[in-house]
């Protein structure tokens, strides 16, 4: 956890407020720092349905292997009985280890602190859902939450929102958070949401750590398939730096304490009532997904990529993906310097459909490249002082379609290397 905060970090962090079945507490485990917050305890109320996306890389950690367990999307662990059903009671997430690449160690660890989480709430081991960030690596002592995670139980809190999102955090610079409020049916609900992440964020399916919260009425399946379309145009249209964490993990629940209020118990996620809360719904991940960029590690500018005029979506993702990951863009836009060749450089190596006659870039609403050559109006002095701005929009417009897409990166400092070459130590 960095001690300066990013100067892309929001200006105004909202009031977050209670959800119906939700209480939150954290605590000191002393997991890998001293001093500091590192474990959460979320307890929800009987009944809280839950769903959740995952990294999809092959070596993930213990924790989401848990978790895809417990959901019926994996092998259940003899310590507890799959919550096959899709309900939830706790979930425990700690900071400083991420009790990935730790074999039988990290199963173990998983189990046992899932049976402490279990009789401190009173629940099922398999109601309990977990999520570890950290270093890859180290053996988790999961020792270190007996008696925490009693002591939490005891005081858990509705309002502990901000907290919860700084005991999760690493590298990160300010505690990420998003609600909102929309109707659904006569009754009004809750959606509150946390993240953490900012280095080693190229999420496949999820990002580094994200966790959803609401009062509405909503079936497991119905909230899982709400949950798989929202990703794709927030979390999973956000890279730091390319690389996909091990422990990417995005769950969402669901208490269903609205439904004494006059809110319908939904059961599909094509019910024409969900239209509102999956536009707010999706609205707080995005929320989420720009603020992880905002806190790039390093970073010094937050980079809207916006690839139009592709032949379908799916390839003008992967042009802006191309461009967001590419080491010599970043580090031109750390620079300030609207360097197009580098950028005509990541289209071209994509391996999607481009003309390069056809090709026209613009760096915030100033175009700088038409039809394959230098626009003709270009003007030094005009991109320059554009590129002092903190947001840095590029536009690549290809000329072949209607495909269009968007994704969110940063820029590539000198404070992405030092954060990273000294990570462990």
């Amino acid at each position: 956890m960095s001690s300066a905060i990013s100067p892309l970090a929001p200006t105004d962090v909202p009031a977050m407020p209670a959800i119906a079945g939700v209480t939150l507490a954290t605590a000191a485990a002393g997991i890998r720092y001293k001093g500091r917050t590192d474990v959460l305890l979320a307890i929800m109320d009987k009944g809280t349905t839950v769903a959740g996306v995952f990294t999809q890389s092959k070596c993930a950690s213990a924790p989401v292997e848990w978790c895809r367990a417990r959901l019926g999307g994996g092998k259940s662990s003899k310590a507890g009985k799959s919550s096959k059903t899709g309900l939830a009671r706790a979930l425990v997430v700690n900071s400083g280890n991420a009790n990935a690449f730790t074999g039988k160690t990290g199963r173990q660890a998983t189990s046992l602190t899932a049976s402490i989480a279990a009789k401190a709430v009173g629940c099922q081991t398999g109601q309990v859902f977990l999520a570890s960030t950290g270093v890859i690596g180290e053996p988790l002592d999961a020792t270190k939450f007996d008696g925490v995670l009693g002591e939490l139980a005891a005081k858990t809190a509705p309002d502990a929102w901000l907290e919860a999102a700084r005991a999760i955090m690493t590298t990160d610079t300010f505690p990420k958070v998003a609600t909102a409020t929309v109707r659904l049916g006569k009754a009004k609900v809750t959606i509150n949401g946390m993240a953490k992440g900012a280095g080693m964020i190229a999420p496949d399916m999820a990002t580094m750590l994200s966790f959803i919260f609401t009062d509405a009425p909503i079936s497991a399946p119905a909230l899982q398939s709400l949950l798989k379309a929202g990703v794709e145009d927030s979390f999973n249209a956000v890279t730091i730096d390319g690389d996909t964490s091990t422990s990417d993990t995005l769950l969402a629940f669901a208490t269903g304490a609205a439904a004494a209020h006059g809110a319908p118990k939904i059961s599909r996620a094509s019910d024409p009532r969900l239209k509102a809360f999956a536009k707010a719904f999706h609205a707080v991940l995005a929320n989420l997904a720009e603020q992880v960029a905002r806190d790039g590690e390093g970073a010094r500018k937050l980079v809207e990529i916006t690839v139009e005029g592709a032949v379908s979506k799916t390839s003008a993702r992967r042009i802006a993906m191309s461009i967001a990951n590419s080491p010599l863009v970043k580090t031109a836009i750390a620079g300030e310097d609207a360097n197009w060749g580098r950028v005509v450089m990541a289209v071209g190596k994509a391996g999607e459909p481009a003309n390069r006659d056809k090709l026209s870039i613009s760096f915030n609403g100033i175009r700088v490249a038409k039809s394959g050559a230098r626009d003709p109006s270009y003007d030094e002095a005009e991109v320059s002082a554009a590129m002092k701005q903190p947001k840095i929009a590029i536009k690549v417009a290809l000329g072949l379609g209607k495909g269009r897409d968007r994704v969110l990166t940063c820029d590539l400092t000198k404070e992405y290397v030092a954060i990273n070459g000294d990570y462990r130590s």
